[in-house]
């Protein structure tokens, strides 16, 4: 149908009296009424992250819907989470323990530092994550420095760390797993495993 100038002046028209009958027979509050309604979309002022599930060893990807302003004294609240529907793996699909990841995050029971229980004691307490650090860090070397095998019966060098071993996180990315994998090995470390085969 080709619109011209008179048939457009008709149509205008027209639309033009329908809407003045609808206001005159009180439809007119009503759409406002609904309009004022009509919530806002609830992830709108959202900061979307990306990340893994953190169950078990399929690696999920996962989106994280968190409310806040980003300011420095502002702690962001973590209100959405959801599937990935970007992520090879499960393209935006969660078992129901990933669906209710949500609850984890703000259940009151979740660790938030790491935990430490002195020799003796019966107690964890809560201590800060460069405690924690540089405790393994020197517990390993006194370990690697008292059972470390550098050469065989034969005097072959074998350069072997067999009394402590690592437990590779299966849902870091492969790039994380060579790197893993080539730190555990500098250090002679035998025992090595990743948790998608425990």
């Amino acid at each position: 149908m080709e619109l011209g100038r008179r048939s457009f002046l008709k149509l205008s028209g027209g639309a033009a009296l329908a809407a003045t009958s609808m206001g005159a027979l009180g439809f007119g509050p009503a759409g406002e009424a609904l309009a004022a309604s009509v919530r806002p979309f609830k992830l709108a002022q959202t900061t979307e992250t990306r990340n893994t599930c953190t169950y078990c060893s399929v690696a999920c990807g996962i989106l994280i819907y968190s409310l806040g302003d980003r300011a420095k004294n502002a702690k962001p609240s973590i209100i959405h989470i959801e599937g990935d529907p970007d992520h090879p793996v499960n393209r935006g699909t969660l078992c129901p323990k990933g669906a209710g990841l949500l609850d984890i995050v703000h259940s009151p029971t979740r660790l938030t530092a790491p935990m430490y229980r002195a020799p003796g004691s019966n107690d964890f307490k809560p201590v800060t994550w460069n405690f924690a650090i540089d405790r393994i860090a020197r517990l390993m070397k006194a370990d690697r420095d008292a059972n470390f095998i550098a050469t065989n019966k034969a005097g072959t060098t074998v350069n072997r760390w067999t009394t402590t071993g690592m437990l590779a996180a299966s849902a870091s990315s492969n790039e994380t797993a060579w790197l893993t994998w080539k730190v555990a090995r500098s250090f002679g470390m035998v025992v090595f495993d990743n948790q998608a085969r425990v």
